[in-house]
């Protein structure tokens, strides 16, 4: 199965390069929130999907590189996962504020797993993703979508 195989490659790829953008941000304390939940890695990445779409997002997309690594390298390492998020609500007020920062969606979420077995959630604020463009309208999307990532996020620490 060669392209499964490929499609699995292409994953870990892409997590990983996502993982190197998020440890920039990680490393910026105004770039990134960071939150060390004190859960359990898998569960926790249940709950933040289900925050996720209990919260009118949906899951556009989810790099897993442990997932790749183990499926074609036969390699274990910690968790680490991307969920990425949006809905095309927010889609098309992005695209009419400005075309350009479409490439910012979707909005990332970074599961990486602690060495006590634990998740760590990281991301950025949805206004700091937004803030170098210009638009109409842009700011007050940022703004409701700080809110909507704050309250997935309380969510799966919650539930």
């Amino acid at each position: 199965m060669p392209s499964v195989r490929m499609s699995l490659f292409a994953g870990l790829i892409i997590g990983i390069a996502v993982s190197f953008w998020q440890l920039a941000a990680a490393q910026d304390p105004q770039r990134a929130v960071v939150v060390d939940t004190g859960q359990p890695f898998a569960p926790f990445a249940e709950k933040l999907r289900s925050a996720a779409i209990g919260n009118g997002m949906g899951i556009v997309a989810e790099a897993c590189a442990h997932c790749g690594a183990k499926a074609v390298l036969d390699m274990e390492i910690p968790g680490n996962r991307v969920v990425m998020i949006f809905h095309p609500r927010y889609a098309v007020r992005l695209l009419e504020a400005n075309v350009d920062a479409g490439i910012e969606a979707p909005l990332r979420l970074y599961l990486t797993e602690r060495p006590d077995g634990t998740a760590r959630l990281s991301y950025e604020r949805p206004s700091r993703t937004f803030a170098g463009y210009g638009g109409k309208g842009l700011a007050e999307l940022a703004a409701e979508l700080d809110d909507v990532v704050d309250r997935i996020v309380r969510q799966a620490q919650r539930d």
